[in-house]
């Protein structure tokens, strides 16, 4: 995944932000809305592109493309840095590879271990019991 490619590739919208701010808010587009399309971006390669796809499969759009918007701060730039870091971040998180399972299975000092324990349990809660006549 080559970033400096892929944010050269990115599109950028403004638009506005909801909730409170008084007068300002009506006149300010400070929200920023990013699309980046995956299959044409020419920063991923084509295993990457069919990883992130196929992860990403509820977050994409009908033609392919991520959409993620940020209108945490009142700043559009400062909301342009963070929806990129916001989008990196996710690329990097569904790239990885999960490493294998290895099946393991518990010593044989574990196992008796285990087995004497529930021995003395045993013997310890017959003990408590009423003696028979």
């Amino acid at each position: 995944m080559n970033t400096s490619v892929i944010i050269n590739e990115l599109k950028f919208k403004a638009i506005r932000s909801s909730g409170a701010g008084g007068q300002h808010v009506n006149k300010v587009s400070s929200k920023i809305e990013l699309t980046f399309d995956i299959m044409t971006s020419k920063g991923c390669t084509d295993d990457e592109k069919l990883r992130l796809s196929q992860k990403l499969s509820s977050r994409l759009t009908k033609s392919g493309v991520l959409l993620l918007q940020c209108g945490d701060s009142r700043s559009q730039h400062r909301n342009k840095e963070m929806v990129i870091k916001r989008l990196l971040d996710v690329l990097r998180a569904n790239l990885q590879i999960p490493k294998k399972r290895k099946p393991t299975k518990p010593s044989k000092a574990a196992i008796k271990k285990r087995v004497e324990d529930k021995q003395k349990k045993s013997l310890k809660k017959a003990n408590r019991k009423k003696p028979l006549f």
